[in-house]
């Protein structure tokens, strides 16, 4: 069977090759393909009935369910517009998001629609409404009396747009990107034909389970969905991170590769997992926020199992560089703190900020990407600072738009979050800038301890840090908080600590 061909016929051809065969394990049950299918195409029909087609956009509250997989997966396989809308806030700062979005249509969970403010606004605007609901079956139906859309204008179509993807809201309140269809293809296919042709096969369902245990409306989510459907691989769901349900799921179908952002990594490692339970992977993958590098060592001494950065980001629709095997084999000790090397089909250059020139190896500047993954030729600045090395590997210096000016004087966040980590007593710290009238801008801190350790005062923190860097690194002000905010892909939230400390 041909394997060149596009996403979405891909993606009907895995769904048509076993139909009885388990595609999705969710709370230890498993949906079949056909039962997928089945929800997908209910999806279909209303969405057709309603007049709604190629790129018509519809917002999606994604929670992680399977019967939301079916959803993503239908939205965008048919060419419509998936507008993500993240579940974890209020159900007036949902509403908020689904009203400045415009759609004629609304696709979210019984749940959700049992919230009076989402139908008071699907009433009003006249959208058509389909329920979720993930049971002993997956069922979608449509919620609203109205059967096509009755309030228009509404917004336009976007025939190129498979997502208007959600950004992860960590320096400040999130947005939405524009991610083309033929670029998310196109990071999908490449590694999958490359594979297919290696091994001279056609495609075929996959023996193997993975697991998404990260959000899926966040872009490593939604990219490992489409991933393993396309790749025709099976896949445990967990609605949300948990130790136990992370190790059960490792346990009993045996990956050999499971993804973990640091906080998860940290969970696991403190919950002092067996390494028996975690024998059969041969890695870990970790991104969506800088991995410790004392973690990365804990983690690996007691499992070995290596652990392989990764960094990408939503407007590239995932990773743009990260290590492999074999490079953590060669270069795992001389190049400790890189995210690791381009990812194929990616160019990665340092710049000066200012001019623009490209920078000789070693130097630090502006990172600037070039992919066929963002639809474009040209090359992308980023926010972050970087180094790459003479043997291409990448190393993450902070963001530049992170940099506190405090009375002329530059300081990084994350140069000093590593100094204040560095207390016995301190679990994960975060610096932001706050507005000062003298000096412009000055740096307090944001400190959630470790459970159980030797209780630590804000004087003690700021006598810490003071005897390691020079005088205008020093948080002006420590507070100490039972947990850091953070966002779905459990990164820690700035934004969100920036307003909890201006409230304070």
């Amino acid at each position: 069977m041909t394997t060149d061909i596009g996403l979405t016929e891909r993606i009907r051809t895995v769904m048509e090759l076993d139909p009885a065969k388990g595609a999705i394990e969710f709370r230890e049950q498993w949906y079949s393909f056909a039962e997928l299918k089945a929800c997908m195409d209910s999806i279909d029909a209303i969405l057709a009935g309603a007049g709604l087609g190629e790129g018509a956009p519809v917002a999606t509250i994604l929670r992680n369910r399977p019967a939301h997989v079916a959803a993503v997966v239908e939205v965008i396989a048919s060419r419509r517009c998936l507008a993500s809308v993240n579940p974890f806030q209020s159900p007036d700062k949902i509403t908020a998001d689904i009203r400045g979005l415009d759609t004629a249509a609304v696709i979210a969970d019984e749940e959700d629609w049992a919230m009076e403010p989402l139908r008071s606004l699907a009433a009003e605007r006249g959208v058509v409404g389909i329920a979720l609901e993930t049971g002993a079956s997956l069922t979608a139906r449509r919620v609203t009396d109205n059967a096509t859309p009755t309030a228009p204008p509404y917004a336009d179509a976007l025939p190129d747009i498979a997502i208007l993807m959600l950004t992860s809201g960590t320096t400040g309140p999130a947005k939405r990107i524009k991610l083309p269809y033929s670029g998310l293809e196109k990071s999908l296919l490449a590694a999958i034909r490359a594979y297919e042709t290696k091994q001279s096969g056609g495609i075929t369902l996959k023996s193997g389970v993975a697991m998404l245990s990260g959000p899926l409306v966040h872009i490593g989510g939604m990219y490992f969905t489409f991933d393993a459907l396309a790749n025709g691989r099976s896949f445990c769901l967990l609605e949300k991170f948990s130790v136990a349900e992370w190790v059960r799921v490792v346990s009993t179908y045996k990956p050999r590769v499971a993804s973990l952002p640091p906080t998860a990594l940290r969970m696991v490692y403190d919950a002092n997992v067996p390494p028996e339970a975690l024998s059969s992977l041969v890695c870990v993958r970790a991104g969506s926020a800088p991995l410790p590098l004392d973690l990365q060592d804990q983690f690996e001494e007691r499992y070995h199992i290596p652990i392989l950065d990764v960094y990408g980001a939503t407007e590239f629709a995932g990773a743009i560089a990260g290590w492999t095997l074999p490079d953590h084999k060669a270069f795992g000790k001389r190049k400790r703190g890189s995210v690791g090397r381009a990812q194929p089909g990616v160019e990665l250059r340092v710049v000066n900020s200012d001019s623009g020139d490209e920078l000789p190896a070693g130097e630090q500047g502006i990172l600037e990407v070039r992919t066929a993954q963002a639809g474009k030729a040209d090359w992308v600045r980023t926010t972050d600072l970087a180094v790459l090395d003479e043997d291409g590997f990448l190393f993450l210096k902070g963001r530049a738009d992170d940099a506190i000016v405090r009375g002329g004087f530059k300081v990084l966040p994350r140069d000093v979050e590593k100094v204040i980590e560095g207390h016995p007593s301190v679990k994960t710290a975060c610096v932001v800038g706050i507005a000062d009238e003298r000096l412009g801008a000055v740096p307090q801190a944001a400190v959630e301890l470790v459970e159980g350790a030797e209780p630590v005062s804000p004087a003690e923190l700021s006598d810490f840090v003071r005897s390691k860097v020079v005088a205008y690194q020093v948080p002006t002000r420590f507070v100490i908080v039972p947990e850091l905010p953070r966002t779905p892909s459990m990164k820690v939230s700035f934004h969100e600590v920036k307003q909890l400390l201006e409230a304070s």
